[in-house]
């Protein structure tokens, strides 16, 4: 298994709209999240968008690295953000894999904390996340905050 900036794997752009629409916005339009995955394709410094991809060529999973990923926190940066994982490849510590690899983005360039969001607690905190509180996302779901010191 590798895990690659879709810059470097643009042909799973498709895929990885189509988790974050289903895992996180299906309510709205999947444009939204086809924005968000094609500005990552941009060069820009955010966002990134990794995917990991099985010997086979099959995507298996996404992970990102954002600005901002909390509108009502924007005082916080950066973030691990859009965690994915597909049914087939749950509970094979992709979700980990996921992580390290932002960690380790991350660390590499100069950053010492990242942070992410949740609607639900105990898996973030397993896997070396400190609670960092409650907010808000759009336009009034309460989150939970995590915060990971690298």
């Amino acid at each position: 298994m590798n895990i690659l900036s879709l810059r470097d794997a643009p042909q799973f752009a498709g895929q990885v709209t189509d988790w974050l629409w289903r895992a996180f916005d299906a309510d709205n339009s999947r444009d939204f999240m086809a924005s968000v995955v094609a500005s990552s394709l941009s060069g820009a410094v955010f966002p990134v968008t990794f995917v990991a991809v099985d010997d086979a060529g099959r995507a298996l999973g996404t992970v990102g690295f954002w600005r901002c990923d909390l509108i009502s926190r924007q005082d916080l940066f950066p973030w691990l953000a859009a965690l994915y994982v597909d049914d087939a490849a749950r509970g094979s510590g992709l979700s980990m894999a996921l992580q390290q690899h932002v960690i380790d983005y991350a660390r590499q360039r100069g950053y010492d904390r990242l942070w992410l969001w949740s609607t639900f607690g105990g898996y973030y905190e397993c896997c070396g996340w400190t609670p960092a509180g409650e907010a808000l996302d759009y336009p009034d779901k309460p989150v939970r905050l995590y915060r990971r010191e690298i």
